[in-house]
């Protein structure tokens, strides 16, 4: 089994590391700055894993942490690996955020969806209704690209090293027609289908529920299988999510995620009620009643 690599997880990986040995040396952001001849943003950010640190970089901070020999050649070869292009990288301008990076490189993905079907579930013609009807600010080229990439992220379902998805759905998910009746019809099938996959999880929240715990809001909370590599929890929006990391806000996600699917229907309930909605979809009886 090979493993999967992704520039935004070694940078993110590279950054704690330069913080931890940062640390233990018992030196400043604005130490290390002013010898590097930079900005204290600079070293925050490349601490952070939102800035891309060189190799010669690098080497001049763990020079003055004191840190030689194979670990620093070691966290050098790591800083080559981060400055590596994704597959993603071509339509970087039409990703709001590097969830597709921490995707690319996760072991488990457990979900909660209020609205619509997660990204490696969704059918071409579903995705491109979606996206359409979210952003109508966007050019058609924008779109295909945003749909190119929806589908080959779906790739990390079947390949060698694939990844576990557990997703629950709110019953909203099924309820809606987006892209309309064969296309929202086609989509349900798609995820029958998906749910015979031995990595694939899916539940439904039925609207008998009520209240629950996961009101407010949708969320993914993303595993790596490196234990250097921290869960994190993107809670995505408009302007391209957040991403949440600190122990005690992974923990009440991890805590809803679990009260969400045990107040959910069982996997084989849930594929029948998707099966079910396929053949008897729910807007189509309300057109009926309407009429």
């Amino acid at each position: 089994m090979t493993e999967r690599r992704s520039p935004t997880v070694r940078r993110r990986r590279l950054g704690a590391e330069l913080r931890r040995r940062r640390d233990a040396a018992g030196v400043t952001i604005d130490a290390v700055a002013e010898r590097l001849e930079c900005s204290s943003s600079k070293v925050s950010r490349i601490e952070t894993g939102h800035t891309t640190a060189t190799p010669r970089d690098v080497r001049d901070m763990l020079e003055i942490y004191g840190v030689t020999g194979t670990e620093a050649e070691e966290l050098v070869q790591i800083a080559r690996e981060a400055r590596q292009k994704g597959w993603w990288h071509p339509y970087s301008t039409v990703l709001t955020g590097a969830y597709v990076g921490f995707e690319a490189a996760a072991r488990s993905v457990r979900a909660y969806e209020q609205q619509v079907v997660p990204g490696l579930l969704q059918t071409a013609d579903y995705a491109r209704a979606m996206i359409c009807a979210a952003r109508p600010d966007i050019t058609a080229e924008e779109v295909d690209h945003r749909v190119h990439v929806r589908l080959k992220r779906q790739s990390l379902l079947t390949q060698e090293d694939q990844i576990d998805v557990w997703a629950v759905l709110d019953e909203a998910v099924l309820s809606r027609p987006v892209g309309g009746d064969a296309v929202m019809r086609a989509q349900l099938h798609r995820l029958v289908e998906a749910a015979d996959l031995p990595n694939v999880t899916l539940q439904i929240l039925p609207f008998e529920v009520g209240a629950h715990a996961g009101m407010d809001g949708t969320f993914t909370i993303l595993d790596f299988p490196e234990p250097s590599d921290a869960d994190v929890v993107y809670a995505e929006n408009a302007t391209g999510g957040l991403f949440l990391e600190k122990t005690e806000e992974l923990r009440k996600y991890i805590f809803i995620f679990d009260h969400i699917r045990a107040a959910a229907l069982a996997p084989e309930e849930s594929v029948a009620m998707i099966a079910k909605r396929a053949k008897e979809p729910l807007w189509t009886s309300r057109l009926r009643g309407s009429g």
